[in-house]
């Protein structure tokens, strides 16, 4: 996981890139696929991935090269599937609200 951060992050890597597919990765290093998934979901959390349902994981494009339209359909994307997961535990949009807003807060930090 640290080598694809490293090479997204020096260019090694370039946006748009795909990277190999989940089973084929876990192959070539006798890793255990949920391992590789597990990595992926991780680095598209921090961004530094996406994943396109059915086409593959790419590298992402360094937020400061985004134009605020592309920023916000990610951001739009992101929203998404925290409601997705949100509805499956049965949150309320209150418990939803709340938790984004402490979400930011910590981010701020105090008096932010």
């Amino acid at each position: 996981m640290e080598q694809i951060r490293r090479a997204a992050a020096s260019g090694l890597l370039a946006p748009g890139e795909q990277l190999p597919p989940v089973r084929e990765l876990a192959l070539q290093l006798s890793i255990n696929p949920n391992t590789i998934s597990r990595a992926y979901q991780e680095l598209e959390h921090e961004g530094v991935v996406y994943t396109l349902r059915g086409r593959g994981t790419f590298v992402a494009a360094p937020a400061s090269t985004l134009t605020k339209r592309e920023r916000l359909h990610r951001l739009d994307e992101a929203v998404e599937k925290l409601f997705v997961e949100a509805y499956q535990l049965r949150c309320t949009p209150g418990e939803v609200l709340s938790a984004v807003e402490k979400k930011v807060r910590e981010k701020n930090g105090p008096g932010g």
